[in-house]
């Protein structure tokens, strides 16, 4: 782990693209600043934790197969949802 000191208004720069900032420093608590692009997630540690967990438990998850429908038809073959050549609209029908 790198340890750096840095007073308020001071940055550092990660990478070439992300430039964190120390905004404030209250007491014990350092606010801090942080520009990254937008294709670079930025989370607290916390929610990063949670990401990851509920992340982790969707792959995990056994899905529960749907139920199926009673009375529900069997599948029509292809060519029985084909208009015949009878009902089928011409490709350039003649004016009127």
């Amino acid at each position: 782990m790198l340890i750096l000191s840095r007073k308020s208004g001071e940055s550092i720069v990660i990478d070439g693209r992300i430039h964190v900032k120390i905004v404030r420093v209250e007491g014990e608590v350092v606010k801090l600043g942080i520009e990254a692009p937008p294709t670079v997630p930025v989370h607290r540690q916390e929610v990063y934790e949670e990401i990851q967990r509920s992340n982790q438990e969707a792959l995990t998850r056994q899905s529960t197969p749907l139920p199926k429908l009673a009375g529900v038809a069997a599948k029509k073959p292809a060519a029985a949802l084909r208009p015949d050549a009878a009902t089928a609209r011409p490709k350039n029908p003649s004016p009127a």
